[in-house]
C-alpha cells in the first residue's frame, strides 16, 4: 500500500501545513501526516523559533525531520509549495502583510482552494474588543470575507468558536483542534500500577510556568487544605517565573516544605515522569490560557486532572465526573469542592481510580496526534473530492459548537468596561 494517501481517482492529495515553526505540540501530528503522504506534506517554518522557547524544551532540530521546509531558508521552494497544495492549513505565520509570502498565502485565500485555518482565541482578553472599527475592519479582511469560499477553522481551544461567530465568520465551518504532545502508550498493566491504591500516599503535580494567569498560589492552597484534612500526600510543584520567589515563600510561610516540592524548571520529558508517578493532576489556569497541552499530557499520564474550565483545552478534553473534575473560574471555594469528592472515604478512591484510567483512554482513543492526523485526512480527502464531509460525533474535528466563555465577563470587569 502506497505511503500516499489517495481517494478512489488515485488522484494525490499535497497539504501544506504552514506555522511560525514547529513544537513538540506539533511533531506528532505532523509525523502521521508524513507517514501516510509522504513526500506530499510539507511543513513550512515562517520564522526561527526563539532561543526562549528553545531553552524551555520545545525545539527540536527540523534538519531532521524531512517534511520540514523554512520560508526564511528557502522562499522560492515554500512559495511554491502554497501554490501547490490541493489543501492548505494556515496557523499562525507572525508574517508582516507586505511581505511576498504573506501575499502569496492571502491569494491562496481568495483563490477558492481550500484552505483550513488554526486558530486559539481572538478575544481573550475580553470580547468588547469586537466593539473597535479598525480591528472590525482587520477581521473582515483575514476573516469574515472567506465566510463563502472553502475557507474553514479549526479552533485551538473551546472558546474560539465562539469568538469567531461573534464577528460572522466561518459560519457551519468550524471544527474542535487542539494541540497534541507525544503519546506515551502503556500497557494494561502498567496503567493499573498508575493508579491510587486505598491507604497509599496520595500525590499531586502542578506543571506550568510560574505566572499570574497560571494560578500557582492554588496548588500551594491546595496543599494546605489537604493537610487541614488529615490526607496524607505529596505535591510536586514544576516550573520557573516571576512568582518563584512568592510561591517559594508561600510554601515556606505555610509550613508544607515536608509535603510540597518546588522544582523549578524541567524538561518536557522529565516533567512527563513525575505526572506518571502522580495521581492528581492540578490545572488552574485562567481564560488568558489558550490551550494548555500540560492537560493532555496529565491525562496521557493517567492523572485525574482537577482543572478551571477558563483555559481552552479543559472543555474539548475534560468531561466532568467522566475522566476529571472541573471547577468554574478559578475559585477557591470550587476547587475545594471537587477535591472533597476524591480524598473522603474509600468512595473517593474510587472514583480517583475511575476517573485516572478515563483520562488515559480520552487521550489513548481520541485526543492524540494520529487519531487527529487520520479524521483530518478524512476530511481533507472530502475536500478533494467534493464530497459531503460527515463530522465525528467526539473529539478532533467533530463540530465546534457554541459555548459560553467563563472568562467573559470578568475580563470586562477588570478592564473597566463593565461596572
Amino acid at each position: 500500500m502506497s505511503a500516499k494517501l489517495m481517494d478512489e481517482d488515485k488522484t494525490i492529495i499535497k497539504i501544506t501545513f504552514i506555522s511560525n515553526f514547529i513544537n513538540h505540540h506539533q511533531i506528532p501530528f505532523c509525523d502521521e501526516l508524513f507517514s501516510r503522504l509522504g513526500e506530499a506534506f510539507a511543513f513550512i517554518e515562517a520564522q526561527p523559533m526563539e532561543s526562549e522557547r528553545k531553552n524551555m524544551g520545545w525545539g527540536q532540530d527540523g534538519s531532521k525531520l524531512s517534511y520540514v521546509h523554512r520560508l526564511y531558508e528557502d522562499e522560492k521552494g515554500c512559495l511554491k509549495l502554497i501554490d501547490e497544495a490541493d489543501v492548505l492549513i494556515l496557523g499562525w505565520t507572525g508574517l508582516e502583510k507586505d511581505t511576498t509570502a504573506m501575499q502569496r498565502i492571502i491569494a491562496r485565500l481568495d483563490s477558492g482552494k481550500p484552505v483550513i485555518r488554526v486558530s486559539e482565541r481572538i478575544y481573550r482578553e475580553g470580547r468588547w474588543k469586537m466593539i473597535s472599527p479598525r480591528g472590525l475592519k482587520a477581521k473582515y479582511d483575514e476573516h469574515i470575507k472567506y465566510r463563502n469560499k472553502p475557507v474553514y477553522m479549526l479552533c485551538a481551544g473551546a472558546y474560539v468558536s465562539g469568538d469567531y461567530k461573534l464577528i460572522g465568520a466561518y459560519p457551519g465551518k468550524m471544527f474542535k483542534w487542539g494541540y497534541f504532545p507525544p503519546f506515551r502508550k502503556y500497557e494494561t498493566s502498567e496503567i493499573s500500577d498508575m493508579l491510587y491504591k486505598d491507604g497509599e500516599q496520595l500525590r499531586l503535580c502542578f506543571a506550568a510556568r510560574l505566572i499570574k494567569l497560571k494560578h500557582p498560589e492554588l496548588a500551594v492552597k491546595t496543599a494546605e487544605y489537604l493537610r487541614g484534612n488529615d490526607v496524607d500526600f505529596h505535591m510536586d510543584i514544576i516550573g520557573d517565573g516571576p512568582l518563584f520567589s512568592e510561591i517559594s515563600a508561600m510554601i515556606k510561610e505555610k509550613n508544607l516544605e515536608d509535603r510540597v516540592t518546588l522544582s523549578g524548571f524541567m524538561k518536557p520529558d522529565e516533567v512527563r515522569d513525575i505526572m506518571e508517578k502522580s495521581h492528581v493532576f492540578l490545572f488552574a489556569s485562567n481564560y488568558l490560557e489558550g490551550w494548555g497541552a500540560v492537560v493532555n499530557e496529565a491525562m496521557n499520564s493517567a492523572c485525574a486532572v482537577v482543572a478551571s474550565s477558563e483555559a481552552g483545552s479543559v472543555p474539548y478534553l475534560i468531561r466532568n465526573g467522566e475522566n476529571g473534575l472541573t471547577f468554574d473560574g478559578c475559585d477557591e471555594r470550587e476547587l475545594k469542592k471537587k477535591l472533597d469528592m476524591i480524598i473522603h472515604g474509600k468512595q473517593g478512591g474510587e472514583l480517583l481510580r475511575r476517573l485516572q484510567r478515563a483520562a488515559y483512554e480520552t487521550v489513548a482513543d481520541e485526543w492524540n496526534g494520529s487519531a487527529a492526523a487520520r479524521k483530518l485526512l478524512d476530511f481533507c480527502s472530502k475536500l478533494a473530492a467534493n464530497e459531503k464531509y460527515i463530522p465525528p460525533g467526539n473529539g478532533p474535528m467533530s463540530v465546534a459548537h457554541i459555548i459560553k466563555a467563563p472568562g467573559f465577563i470578568r475580563a470586562l470587569q477588570e478592564d473597566n468596561h463593565l461596572e
